[in-house]
């Protein structure tokens, strides 16, 4: 858990300096560094994505992860718990940008090989390599993501916590049964929800990316049983 308790501990230190010193940073540098971020999210989820060795899997896993996503309606629930702690947190009203703040760095934090890997690594192997570079890319991203969405940022740090930390605790009972052409398969579902992300950074277009997160872990017993039928991998 060491790794997590770092990784949380970043972004919440990141934020911090965003919201005391985001203030002296114009609002044009600001959107524009935000933006340079929104793209280099783009190109960090494609190349995960084309790492995949059968894009029937990582389609069928988004397909059924996308249906079980709107019955449980992730977003949503994201939503109302963003909006929960900013009833708690937050007391000047932009409760839209708290919310907005929440969901979009949670997932960004959440999704992703990096936190997979990272996690999986620090159960497996009690070895935290991989979340401490996470660590180092969350508390920079949070300064910036703090100055310009505001408090938000911080609340991040407690899915980030629950989300790594439950990968960690259940890692060791996974022993055996993720190959390395599984965790591929996961990452390269993980890769296009982070496309997803950048897109929504960027205001291209609005996806619904907490729907789709059920995707990232059927994309486990899908590829196994590709894997069983021989089909492609």
């Amino acid at each position: 858990m060491l790794g997590t308790i770092v990784n949380t501990g970043a972004i919440l230190i990141g934020g911090l300096i965003g919201l005391m010193f985001g203030q002296a940073l114009p609002e044009k540098m600001k959107k524009t560094v935000i933006q340079g971020i929104g793209l280099a999210v783009l190109l960090i989820g494609i190349s995960m994505a084309i790492q995949t060795k059968n894009t029937l899997i990582v389609i069928a896993s988004l397909v059924l992860g996308g249906i079980i996503g709107e019955i449980i309606d992730i977003e949503l629930r994201l939503q109302q718990f963003g909006q929960s702690l900013e009833g708690r947190l937050s007391k000047n009203g932009r409760g839209g940008d708290f919310t907005k703040a929440f969901v979009t760095t949670s997932l960004i934090y959440c999704v992703g090989a990096m936190a997979i890997m990272g996690a999986l690594e620090s159960g497996l192997t009690g070895h935290n390599t991989i979340l401490y570079a996470k660590s180092m890319l969350d508390g920079i991203t949070a300064i910036v993501f703090a100055s310009s969405m505001g408090i938000g940022v911080l609340a991040s740090a407690i899915p980030v916590f629950v989300y790594q930390g439950l990968l960690t605790v259940t890692a060791g009972l996974l022993e055996g049964v993720l190959s390395s052409q599984i965790i591929n398969e996961m990452g390269a579902t993980g890769g296009l929800l982070i496309v997803g992300i950048g897109l929504n950074i960027l205001e291209i277009k609005e996806i619904k990316v907490g729907n789709l997160l059920p995707g990232l872990f059927l994309a486990i017993p899908i590829a196994m049983l590709f894997t069983h039928l021989h089909l492609g991998m």
